[in-house]
C-alpha cells in the first residue's frame, strides 16, 4: 500500500501547471524524487542546448537536471511530477542529490495549498533569455542563481549607463 502523495499538480500562476501541497509539509520532508532517464553529461548538454533554442521561443521547457559531474537525468518524461516545480526567487523547496537520486525537499514548513518551489538556479550565460515569473517581493527577474544576482546586476546596470549615452 503507497503513501498518500504529498503535493496535487494544478494550474499555476507563475508557469502553466505547478505543484501544491495536499496538507502542511514539514521543514526537510522528501516531497518527490526528481525522475528521467539517466543520460551521460555529454548527452545532456547537447538535449539542453537543442531545448534552450526551443524554449526561448516558447515551444518548449527543458527538464535536464544535473546529477553529477558524469551524468545528467532527463526529466521530460510522463513519471516526473518534478518537472511541474516551478522556479521562485523565494523558494520553500530545496534540492537535495543523495544516493544516486535527486529529491525536492521542503526548505520550510509549507501550509496545504501553497505551491512548490525552488531556485532553478540558472548560470550567467544567457540569464536575461529566462525571465522570472514568480512574483515573490524579492523577484530578481530572472531564473538566476541567487549567488550571481549581483554579478548579473551589475551587467544589467552597464547596460543600462551605456544605452543613455
Amino acid at each position: 500500500m503507497s503513501k498518500p502523495k504529498l503535493y496535487s499538480i494544478t494550474k499555476s500562476k507563475i508557469h502553466k501547471n505547478g505543484v501544491f501541497a495536499a496538507k502542511n509539509i514539514r521543514k526537510g520532508t522528501y516531497i518527490m524524487e526528481y525522475q528521467g532517464e539517466k543520460i551521460t553529461k555529454k548527452e545532456g548538454d547537447r538535449r539542453s542546448e537543442e531545448l534552450l533554442e526551443k524554449a526561448k521561443e516558447n515551444e518548449s521547457s527543458v527538464f535536464i537536471f544535473e546529477l553529477n559531474s558524469k551524468y545528467d537525468i532527463d526529466g521530460n518524461v510522463p513519471y516526473n511530477d518534478g518537472r511541474f516545480v516551478n522556479n521562485s526567487c523565494d523558494p520553500n523547496c530545496e534540492i537535495i542529490i543523495r544516493k544516486g537520486k535527486i529529491w525536492i525537499a521542503a526548505a520550510r514548513s509549507i501550509k496545504k495549498g501553497e505551491e512548490l518551489t525552488y531556485d532553478y538556479s540558472y548560470d550567467l550565460e544567457d540569464f536575461e533569455d529566462y525571465p522570472c515569473k514568480c512574483d515573490a517581493d524579492n523577484c530578481f527577474g530572472y531564473m538566476l542563481d541567487s549567488n550571481l544576482r549581483k554579478k548579473a546586476k551589475k551587467i544589467l546596470d552597464s547596460r543600462k549607463k551605456s544605452s543613455k549615452k
